[in-house]
Order: structure tokens, then sequence, then C-alpha cells
């Protein structure tokens, strides 16, 4: 496995961890979104993992975004290439995938966590894109934050640089669960732990389904979806595994194929 300066990568079989290494502010350098594209390949080889939780280390910020220096005329192509390579994998990554906020998420840190499929957040997190009050604006929150929240808070936090804090970002949908700072870590193990009980073939049957019929009109999505189900499946042995347990009154017993 490679070795990482700036991130960790942890493999707890059916989780996996990928938390950036830069405490207290965990920001996003050149080389530490490196290290994360690479983390992030390794991730996508995983044939075991259900679920992948991309975190920050420290108690302070998850990630507050790109380093600014990086965004120079000399380095923002390549800044551009590295971190959109980030999310490119991201939404690449088959099983689901968490974002942790455990303290504020700004900026590019901002558009990793809502890349994910899902984001659990402190009591004490906070969320914003105050790029514009550099001059420029966020491609990535550009593109999803109009998918999950309402466009007048979209435009709040894109033309304003505006930052909310948890419990808002819950009220708005960008945020799925908020927890106690106090027990943040355990309540984060217990929300995975509805994934990790699950088949795994299911779990990336269901997460592609979705994904593409969200790209779709009803009806083409509906025939692929069918297509998709009967199909695909349909012929794994988990689907086989799942009805028949509900049949005999047992628990599943997963294969994960």
């Amino acid at each position: 496995m490679a070795e990482f300066k700036f991130i960790s990568y942890e493999d707890n079989g059916e989780t996996l961890r990928i938390a950036i290494n830069r405490p207290p502010y965990n920001v996003l350098d050149i080389a530490t979104m490196e290290e994360m594209n690479a983390a992030l390949d390794l991730a996508m080889e995983n044939v075991t993992a259900k679920v992948l939780i991309i975190s920050g280390n420290g108690e302070k910020t998850f990630s507050s975004g790109v380093d600014v220096v990086d965004h120079t005329p000399d380095k923002v192509v390549k800044m551009i290439d590295v971190f959109h390579g980030i999310l490119k994998r991201l939404m690449q990554v088959s099983i689901p995938t968490v974002a942790a906020v455990n303290g504020a998420a700004l900026g590019g840190g901002c558009e990793l966590a809502i890349a994910c499929d899902m984001v659990v957040a402190s009591e004490t997190a906070k969320l914003g894109q105050p790029e514009i009050k550099l001059g420029v604006f966020p491609p990535i929150a550009a593109i999803l934050l109009p998918r999950q929240i309402p466009m007048t808070k979209v435009m709040e936090l894109l033309l304003g640089g505006g930052i909310i804090d948890a419990q808002e970002a819950y009220r708005i949908g960008l945020v799925n669960r908020v927890f106690p700072k106090e027990t943040f870590a355990a309540d984060t193990a217990k929300f995975l732990e509805q994934f990790t009980s699950l088949s795994r073939v299911a779990l990336i049957h269901t997460k592609k389904a979705v994904k593409e019929a969200a790209t779709r009109p009803f009806y083409e999505a509906l025939f692929h979806i069918e297509q998709h189900y009967l199909k695909d499946l349909m012929a794994t042995e988990d689907a086989k595994e799942g009805l028949n347990s509900f049949i005999e009154k047992r628990k599943p017993v997963w294969k994960n194929k």
C-alpha cells in the first residue's frame, strides 16, 4: 500500500476511511490532494468495503479548503486538475460515501463534503463557500448545490460568500444528521452501521440505479432501472438470499456477490 504523509487511509474491512491529516485547518494543497487521489484509487480497487467515510483529522476543522497559494496563475491549472480529480473519483466510487464534518468545511472543503453521497456533521460544524470574497467562484459547488438545496439558498451562499451552521445545513437538506460534539465519533460510527449490516452488492446496485435515474427523464429512467433490476440485481446471490431469508423468517447471510 502507498505511504501517505498528508492524509490517512484506513481499511477496516467493511469500512474505509480517508482523512485529511493536516490539522488544525486541514488545508488542501496540491501535494495533499495528490495523496487523496491516490487513496481514492485504492478505495475504488477495494472489493470488500461497504462504505467510505471522508473526514478531517483534529478537532477544529474538516477542511478550510484549497490552499490560496495554489490559486496563483502558475499553479491554478494543476490545482484545478488535481482537485477536480478528487471529485471525479468520488463520483465513481461504487459504495456509499459519507463526509464526517467535525468542524469548519469551507471553500474546497465544503465542495469535498457535498460531493459525498451523505454528510453527517458535528453541532459545531460550519459550511460555506466564501470564494466570492476573493473574486472567484467554486466550480463544483456551482454544479452540486443547485441539485441539493433551494436555488435561493444557493445564490445566498455563492453570491454572498455565506457560511451556515450545521443546524441550518440540516434544515435545508445539505446535511443528513447533526450530532453532539462530545459523541460525534460514536454517533458517526453508529450511522455507518446501517450500511455495514447490508449486502455490498445491493448497496452498489442501488446507488448505481439512483445516480443513473437522476440524469434521465422518467420513462427512460424507468426502463433502465427495470433492466438493471431484472438482469443485474436479481442475478445476484444476495438478492435471492435476502428474499429467501424474509420468507423463512431468519436473518440474511450475505455473500456480497
